[in-house]
Order: structure tokens, then sequence, then C-alpha cells
């Protein structure tokens, strides 16, 4: 793994806080860190590219990085970034490139929404070369144990309340696989992959201030559809989470009770 300096952190926070609504903004710059400190050898696949914004990021401009998507709307967005050395649209349970041409396999927050996901692994495997790596986040069960309005309604006596906004909550997220690290290594392994390594981040309170985020967030959802753009004026001085708060996340971003694990799978044969 690579060590990141001070600056290559501050750039991450800046990349993601000047451009996304606070809430999504620093549960994304924790993974980016997590990426960026992996070796990741080329060609790289995204499953799940989706506008390109987290790889444009991540990346830069990468020729040898391939992205995937079924939906053509974020597709046009992420092509009109340049990131990509090749754009395709197609279910990532029917990946159209010949088997073991990838290195490398990325999935950021894609793998939880994918209601059949056990095809979509073992096409990313076929995908793989022998020794290849995928690398992916996705949030786990405490998101449907531990959201903050739960514990609110629990506190107050709402117990069935209290699950209803947990469906809710999840609908609206369309989150469909919230599970812990025993499912997704029966998943993967299952799939073909050897060796699942995994590690777990985002503590409680920051999953709390994601989902009031949601609310706060209206005014960049009104930016995003007048304008194109979720923040209109980047700054560090943002009104609903200071830019240190992000910081110090991306800082020390492991806790054994996080609310999000990301997986290191690796095809062994």
């Amino acid at each position: 793994m690579k060590t990141l300096d001070s600056a290559q952190l501050d750039r991450i926070c800046e990349q993601q806080v000047f451009s996304l609504p606070y809430f999504r903004a620093m549960l994304r710059a924790v993974e980016q860190r997590f990426y960026a400190e992996m070796e990741m050898p080329r060609p790289i696949l995204d499953l799940g590219a989706g506008d390109g914004h987290f790889a444009q990021a991540l990346f830069g401009v990468e020729p040898q990085l391939f992205g995937l998507d079924p939906w053509r709307e974020p597709l046009e967005e992420a092509r009109e970034r340049g990131v990509y050395g090749l754009l395709v649209q197609a279910n990532g349970a029917r990946i159209p490139f010949a088997p073991g041409q990838f290195a490398t396999a990325i999935s950021n927050s894609v793998l939880e929404h994918i209601p059949e996901v056990e095809p979509v692994l073992e096409a990313v495997c076929t995908q793989l070369r022998p020794g290849g790596q995928f690398l992916f986040a996705v949030p786990n069960q405490r998101f449907r144990t531990d959201l903050w309005g739960m514990q609110v309604l629990r506190k107050l006596g709402f117990s069935r309340l209290a699950q209803a906004y947990q469906r809710f909550f999840n609908k609206i997220a369309r989150h469909v696989n919230l599970d812990g690290p025993e499912v997704w290594k029966k998943r993967l392994m299952e799939a073909g992959f050897g060796d699942v390594q995994y590690f777990h981040y985002f503590p409680l309170k920051a999953l709390h201030v994601l989902e009031r985020g949601h609310l706060g967030g209206l005014p960049n959802l009104l930016a995003r559809k007048l304008f194109g753009k979720w923040v209109l004026w980047p700054s560090r001085l943002n009104p609903h989470l200071r830019f240190s708060a992000v910081r110090r996340l991306i800082e020390m971003p492991f806790y054994e009770e996080g609310t999000c694990t990301f997986y290191i799978a690796t095809r062994t044969e």
C-alpha cells in the first residue's frame, strides 16, 4: 500500500467537498483515500462507473481504465469528463470483455444496490487474471440497525415506527445488500475468489451526519437540477460541515465498529 502525505489528503477532501453535497462528500473522501493507497495494476475495470466523478477524482485521466454501467445518462456525463479509456453500457452480470483481461477491478458503493449480486461477482472474477484483485466498498448491516432516526424513535417507545423508518430510508437509498463480512465472504468465495480481506470504516457518528444530511442537501439537489452542479460555490467554509471534520475523518479512517466495509478479494487461480 502507498502512504499519502498531508497535501494529498487535503486534495482528496477538496475534490469531494467542492463537488458533492457535504453528507456524500465526507463518505466519498474516506473511500477515495482507500483506493488511492492501493496498488492497482492496469488495466482496471470500474464496475458501476456512474457519472465518472469518483474516477476523475481518483485517477484524473486513465487510458487503461474501462468503465461499465447499465444506465445511459450517467455514462454520457462520464464520457464528457474524459477519464476512461473506454466506457460501455452493459449489465454487470454480462461484462462484454474477454475473460482474464483485467489486472484489477473496482466498484465503489455499487454492489449494495444490485438485487441479484452473485452473478455479478462471478462475472468480475472471470474478468480478472489469476492474482487480480477486486476492490470494493459497501455499507454494511449497521445501515439496518443503527440509523439515527431509529435510535430516536426507539427512545420514544416507537419500535414499530423505528423499523418502518429503517425500511423507508434504505428504500430511498436503494439499498438491497446490507450485509456483514460473513455474507460477503461467502458470496465472493462461491464466485471464485480464493482470498478475501476486509476492514470497516465510517463511524456511527458520521453515519448519523450523513443520514440527517439528506434533508440538508436539498439546496444541492436544486443547484444540480438548475445549473448542473451539486456545489455552486466551492469553499472550505461549508455551512453544514466543517472542512476540518472531513479532514479528521480521513486522517483516521478505520473503525472496528464502522458502518461501511472495504473488501479486497483476490482471484487465486
